[in-house]
């Protein structure tokens, strides 16, 4: 019966992952020149020190990325304290707020020359020399506090999920058997959430692994401000492509290793029974520990960098009237909407053809799809740009051969082209999503619904994409938060005069004018606030 089922997909899968890798494909044949002076510049000097750099960054936001998002995610969804609701939506509000945003705010706060070092200074009487033992902010450690505090809510998203999702009665039988919340937690609940936890710190990795404003901001230099200084420093497009080629090969080998490792092991229930979960009203001291647990990564990712933001603007502002920001906001809404929908519409053909054809053709296309998601936005556009290019010179040398006319750039340089960049880099997040909660739907239900007469298709509809609407509405408002932030492809690749919040406060914090930037910033603070409430709003009715 399977192999009848939808035979179609996975070839469509293929294809769809086929088109999305086309900008792949470019940086690594670009990456297949043979290695210049410049390779040897590199490989010699900084080639260490940016991977040094990159693994320990990496590895630093995983443990408190992982940290926060699994314990915040647990603690709300199993145990009752003051707060606990207002904290269960307050700790997605990071994904609103824009990594680079967060680092400028904190570079302006916590340096040398900021208010809290300068208010020290004028209490105690310290000279700058004798402030040396502060911690130095524009630091590795620096980096990754600020981007595992934006970036922790994708673990702590997918992790509830998961946790809800569990049977209940494994949660009783374990506290029977003498398990406490907190053995309970790391024998049974943590390894069964395996899944979204992997899914989620994927995503947060692999966005810390491209990530370039916040770095290049803290002076840490990884594997993508090395590429930057490179292709548009240096002028070298192949030593370019060889190390976005190496950074998506680590980036594979991660992925590959922590599914070699998962092995053939399943994660969803055995039964259908779930009586309603009684979650654990703590005492007064736990229950301050926990709310308290729970508060310090909304505060450090999203409380404190947006009282920055609100005190500079307030203080001064953008100079523009508030009529001419409508446009930037327009271009920032159309642009993330149509990319969710998309990347969600893609995520689900491409997810649901590995579940219902599990071959290597479907589970390679679905793999080389998510791929993007470790490219910096601006390899990615200039990888959308190199075929696009291609394509709109033939076709209008072919006009003007045939038909003596010109058809000018037609994608290059165009909305479609934007998205089609979008996508490309986005694809991982909701394919991420829609992976972790097809995990956890058992086969048995698809089957027994084709047996009470149901096609592939309708099985599909009526039952499975029903019980899968929170991962759909997950990974299409990832996506719309994450296009919102994204700055380096849309500079390049964006039509002439169609700026975005993101260009905008890129463009005046290059300047150094970040109290003119706050009042942007805020702007796709707010826009990122809006889907987060449907978000909440979803996750509290299922």
């Amino acid at each position: 019966m399977r192999a009848r089922s939808l035979p179609g997909l996975s070839w469509l899968g293929l294809a769809l992952a086929l088109l999305v890798s086309l900008p792949l494909v470019a940086v690594l044949i670009a990456a297949a020149v043979p290695a210049g002076a410049v390779w040897a510049h590199i490989a010699g000097t900084t080639l260490p020190e940016m991977l040094g750099n990159s693994l320990l960054l990496a590895l630093l936001v995983a443990l408190m990325a992982g940290s926060a998002g699994v314990v915040s995610a647990w603690l709300v969804s199993t145990c009752r304290f003051p707060g606990h609701r207002l904290l269960e939506v307050a700790l997605l509000l990071p994904l609103a707020m824009p990594a680079y945003v967060s680092g400028y705010a904190y570079v302006w706060l916590l340096e040398a020359a900021g208010p809290v070092q300068s208010a020290i200074r004028a209490a105690t009487g310290l000279t700058w020399a004798e402030m040396a033992w502060f911690p130095e902010i524009r630091s590795l450690p620096g980096a990754a506090l600020v981007l595992a505090m934006v970036l922790y809510p994708y673990v702590y998203l997918l992790c509830r999920a998961a946790f809800l999702q569990q049977s209940t009665c494994l949660i009783e039988v374990a506290r029977t058997l003498g398990y406490g919340s907190a053995r309970g937690f790391l024998h049974l609940a943590l390894p069964l959430a395996r899944p979204a936890l992997a899914a989620g710190l994927a995503l947060a990795l692999m966005e810390v692994l491209a990530d370039f404003g916040t770095v290049q901001h803290f002076g840490v230099r990884t594997f993508t401000t090395g590429i930057y200084e490179t292709w548009f420093g240096m002028g070298d497009r192949g030593a370019a492509s060889q190390l976005a080629a190496a950074l998506l090969g680590c980036v594979a080998l991660l992925l590959l290793l922590e599914r070699a490792a998962r092995g053939g092991r399943l994660f969803h229930p055995t039964t259908t029974r779930h009586p309603p979960f009684r979650p654990v009203q703590l005492g007064p001291l736990h229950g301050l520990l926990a709310a308290a647990a729970c508060l310090m990564p909304v505060m450090l990712g999203f409380g404190i960098p947006a009282g920055v933001l609100l005190f500079l603007m307030w203080e001064g502002g953008d100079p523009l009237a508030p009529h001419r920001f409508l446009p930037f906001a327009t271009h920032s809404l159309l642009l993330s909407a149509l990319t969710g929908l998309l990347a969600v519409m893609a995520a689900a053909l491409l997810a649901w053809g590995v579940r219902l054809h599990p071959g290597v053709i479907t589970r390679g296309a679905a793999r080389l799809a998510s791929l993007g998601y470790a490219l910096p936005g601006s390899v990615i556009a200039v990888g959308v740009l190199v075929p696009f290019g291609l394509f709109d010179n033939a076709l209008d040398q072919w006009l003007r051969a045939r038909f003596g006319i010109s058809s000018g750039l037609l994608l290059s340089g165009s909305i479609a082209a934007l998205i089609f960049a979008y996508l490309v880099r986005f694809m991982g997040v909701a394919l991420g999503a829609v992976e972790s909660g097809l995990a956890r739907l058992k086969p048995s239900m698809r089957d027994a619904a084709r047996n009470l007469g149901a096609g592939a298709a309708g099985a599909i509809w009526r039952v499975e994409l029903p019980l899968m609407k929170g991962s759909l509405i997950s990974a299409g408002l990832l996506v719309f938060v994450d296009t919102m932030k994204e700055l380096p492809a849309t500079l390049i690749i964006r039509p002439f005069d169609f700026d975005t919040l993101a260009v905008r406060v890129y463009t005046l914090a290059s300047d150094e004018r970040l109290a003119e930037a706050s009042t942007s910033a805020l702007l796709i603070v707010l826009a990122g606030l809006l889907p987060i409430a449907v978000l909440v709003r979803a996750m509290r009715g299922r």
